[in-house]
């Protein structure tokens, strides 16, 4: 069972990175939490993983830190949230945002992530309103995070966070109207602050 991994980050998506330890590339599934963290491509990167196995799937999940990790694992013991959903919900929210809202009752906030109905965050905050005290508040001490690219109008990068709205659920017309509205904050972005900020518009509706 993988639980961690250490090497040099060979690729870089919004949803999933490849990770080099000694020659071999390790594919993992990561939410943009952890996305916002990282390094440029070729620097070094630690993360947390859940390796998820059923039947003939095996499949990687990757965190920055351990409280990302504890908080995926509390969620997707949810009844009806299964990994991806779970990575979608640490994408559309950050953890303590995540951990305000279940302890606040904030059923709307939860709600407003794709995939997640007025029933399931019902049940997550049944269900583990009396859990998420016990997540760790450590992280993974990591290099410094390099400068990441800049997004204006035209730029290949907006078709990658547009890509990545919509890999989490979100319409696309929506996507590229929060995108848009973010742009228009600023002349230029990183794309981790775009995308940050267009969930935030989402979240608003």
């Amino acid at each position: 069972m993988i639980a961690y991994l250490s090497g040099k980050l060979l690729e870089k998506e919004a949803n999933s990175v490849i990770v080099d330890v000694n020659g071999v590339g390790y594919e993992v599934a990561i939410p943009l939490s952890t996305f916002y963290e990282l390094g440029e491509v070729g620097s070094d990167v630690q993360l947390r993983i859940y390796t998820y196995v059923r039947e003939d799937t095996l499949s990687l999940f990757g965190f920055k830190s351990l409280r990302e990790k504890e908080l995926f694992l509390k969620l997707i013991s949810v009844s009806g949230i299964g990994a991806k959903s779970g990575i979608g919900i640490l994408s559309g929210m950050s953890a303590d945002e995540i951990i305000n809202a279940i302890r606040s009752n904030n059923l709307v906030r939860l709600n407003s992530i794709p995939g997640i109905g007025k029933k399931t965050a019902e049940r997550i905050v049944i269900e583990l309103r009396d859990k998420i005290n016990s997540i760790s508040a450590g992280t993974i001490e990591t290099s410094q995070t390099s400068e990441t690219p800049t997004i204006s109008s035209g730029n290949d990068v907006y078709d990658d966070a547009v890509s990545a709205l919509t890999n989490l659920g979100y319409q696309r017309q929506f996507a590229e109207k929060a995108l848009n509205q973010a742009m228009q904050e600023g002349t230029e972005m990183s794309v981790q602050k775009l995308l940050r900020r267009s969930l935030q518009l989402l979240a608003k509706g």
